[in-house]
């Protein structure tokens, strides 16, 4: 694959935008637990949404040029969250049993329980927010 055609793939360009929004989510994770004193579920929730944010801006003006939702931002974002919502469900159950079960350190814990929601996040954002209205009229292939 050319260097031009990898830089245009909306996957790279996702997971980039998701890598940086990872190290927000961390970062905001482990000053909540170590300077904070935040429990576990309050410094992941407290991560989670600080980084949902930064991916959401990203997502919107650098990684997908379609978005089927762009003259109801409000209700974007709500669906871009929502989505996320279930990647924090998974990061809730990886944290816990990382943390409680096999006694890691959240951090490290925090990048499998990232991984493993990736994929998920990046299907469904693209299927149903960030489409063209035009392919969703004619029906095509929406993954």
């Amino acid at each position: 694959m050319r260097i031009s055609a990898l830089y245009r793939s909306t996957l790279l360009r996702y997971f980039v935008a998701s890598f940086l929004a990872l190290l927000v989510d961390v970062a905001v994770l482990s000053l909540s637990l170590r300077l904070l004193h935040m429990s576990l579920a309050w410094a992941a929730t407290a991560g989670f949404v600080v980084g949902a944010v930064v991916a959401y801006i990203l997502s919107i003006r650098w990684v997908f040029s379609e978005r089927a939702l762009a003259n109801t931002p409000w209700v974007e974002f709500l669906g871009f969250v929502g989505i996320g919502v279930v990647g924090l469900g998974v990061t809730q159950f990886v944290l816990w049993l990382g943390t409680a079960g096999l006694g890691i350190m959240p951090e490290l814990v925090k990048l499998a329980a990232a991984a493993a929601s990736f994929l998920f996040n990046y299907l469904a954002r693209r299927s149903l927010l960030f489409i063209a209205r035009s392919r969703i009229a004619r029906g095509e292939d929406l993954v």
